[in-house]
C-alpha cells in the first residue's frame, strides 16, 4: 500500500515538474521584450504619433496592431495628442512601457 502511495507522488511531482519547465518557459518567451530590427525605429529617428499610419505605428517597439488601431482611434475621436505621454491613457501602454518608448516619440 505505501509502495503505491510513493509511486503516486512520484508521478505527480514528475508531471508538476514538466508542466512548469513546460509553461514557464513558454511564459519567459512571451514577456521578453521586442528585439530590435530592421523594421523597428532607428535610435536618430522619431515617430510623429500624430500622423503616423497603423505601419508607421507598429515600427515603435512593443505596439503592434490592435495598440497602433487604438492611437489612430483615439487621435480620431479626441483630436490629436498633445504630448506624448498622454499614450498612457491608452489600455496597454503603461508608464514603464512609455518610458522605454519615448525617446523615439514626438507630436508636431
Amino acid at each position: 500500500m505505501e509502495t503505491g502511495r510513493l509511486s503516486s507522488v512520484v508521478t505527480v511531482a514528475t508531471i508538476s515538474i514538466f508542466a512548469l519547465v513546460l509553461f514557464g518557459c513558454r511564459s519567459a518567451e512571451r514577456t521578453t521584450p521586442h528585439e530590435p530590427d530592421a523594421t523597428n525605429v532607428s535610435e536618430n529617428e522619431t515617430i510623429n504619433i500624430n500622423t503616423a499610419n497603423k505601419e508607421e505605428l507598429q515600427r515603435i517597439p512593443y505596439v503592434g496592431e490592435h495598440l497602433a488601431e487604438e492611437i489612430i482611434e483615439h487621435r480620431e475621436k479626441h483630436g490629436p495628442f498633445r504630448r506624448a505621454e498622454h499614450l498612457i491613457l491608452l489600455h496597454g501602454v503603461s508608464d514603464r512601457r512609455f518610458r522605454e518608448i519615448r525617446h523615439l516619440l514626438r507630436v508636431d
